[in-house]
């Protein structure tokens, strides 16, 4: 099979969108026969096309990265308006996967998506209007015209189906790998003090400003290390005493912080997975997550869980993962080998075969 795998939002400093795109193409490159060939396509601007190129490093597949001006207003257009077919810029192809920013047409062959989460239908006041948009049209394209749909976790495959009209037999899961370098050994983080240590965009629907409340209740003298880039709302409770704000930090160096860190704390209200649980427990720290069943396969039986929106049970919880951390790492490790990106190619390279199959 000819598979075009669209990469678009490795154009952009990559969070967890961009994480599980760059790491489910090295994955279906692992999991790849001799007759199959991976595309990774793009259409994007001239500083989109360097980010990318830079995230494609190391995987040893054919690049289609389209270097446009007013690259989004493009991308935008061409979904709408549905023409030209993407073969048109990609070549021939068995299977088209496009990705979360755009869903141009196609002539013929499989047609494919991934479904990371459905936050902007289920809590459109928890994201940017942009995003509900986009986001949305993206939804119902899908449903309306996708042979197969992937999904993070059997929580948001649940969502589709009821959310989306989708068969639940048009729906595969695939649930994030773990990047190698995410392991106990190597070099640790050091803010000059212990500390705990989270992860996210900052956004609403992390619930940093619980967290940061949760953490002026804890005893001793830990800071708080918050690693993740702006997202949209202010985070004013994230300026007090004791919290380190680190802005971005490229998912290369994230392992060192996570094996710094006495604890990893994840409020999250709502999630279509939660890789920074995994991730954590893949380093050897322990993990508090929301209780929300969203982050149920993300946390096992591995995890701390908590109540996100009482900062009093967080910051009971932090305290309880440290009393049981002798327990929870191992513990943690185990879970965390589950999670892997050649699974997740050799979920999707079945997926596809199957909706050919079908056509």
């Amino acid at each position: 099979m000819r598979i075009v795998f669209d990469v678009t939002p490795l154009s952009h400093q990559r969070t967890g969108v961009g994480n599980y795109i760059r790491g489910s193409l090295a994955g279906l490159v692992e999991a790849a026969g001799e007759d199959d060939q991976i595309v990774a396509f793009a259409p994007t601007s001239a500083a989109g096309a360097r980010l990318a190129g830079e995230a494609l490093d190391g995987i040893p597949v054919e690049r289609r990265v389209r270097t446009l001006p007013l690259a989004h207003a493009w991308r935008t257009v061409w979904s709408r308006l549905g023409w030209p077919p993407v073969e048109r810029f990609a070549g021939r192809l068995d299977v088209f996967h496009f990705a979360d920013w755009m869903y141009p047409p196609q002539r013929a062959g499989v047609r494919a998506t991934m479904v990371h989460d459905l936050v902007p239908l289920r809590f459109p006041e928890w994201v940017h209007p942009r995003t509900r948009w986009m986001h949305g049209r993206k939804y119902r394209n899908a449903a309306r015209t996708c042979h197969v749909i992937f999904a993070n976790s059997e929580f948001t495959a649940n969502d589709v189906v009821e959310l989306l009209g989708v068969p639940r037999e048009r729906i595969r899961v695939a649930h994030p790998g773990v990047d190698h370098g995410f392991s106990p050994g190597g070099d640790r983080a050091d803010v000059g003090r212990p500390y705990v240590f989270t992860v996210a965009t900052l956004e609403p629907r992390k619930n940093l400003d619980t967290l940061a409340t949760a953490y002026r209740l804890l005893n001793g003298d830990r800071a708080l290390a918050v690693a993740g880039a702006a997202g949209w709302g202010a985070q004013p409770a994230l300026d007090v005493d004791g919290i380190v704000r680190l802005g971005y930090v490229p998912n290369g160096d994230l392992p060192r912080w996570y094996r710094g860190a006495d604890v990893s704390v994840y409020p999250s209200r709502f999630e279509g997975f939660g890789m920074p649980v995994v991730e954590s427990m893949a380093c050897g720290t322990p993990c508090v997550a929301s209780a929300h069943p969203s982050l149920d396969e993300a946390c096992g039986d591995a995890a701390v869980r908590v109540d996100p929106e009482n900062p009093e049970a967080i910051a009971a919880g932090i305290e309880e993962a440290l009393a049981r951390r002798d327990e929870l790492v191992p513990r943690g490790l185990e879970h965390a080998r589950r999670f892997t990106w050649r699974t997740v190619g050799e979920t999707m390279l079945a997926g596809y075969r199957e909706a050919r199959e079908g056509l």
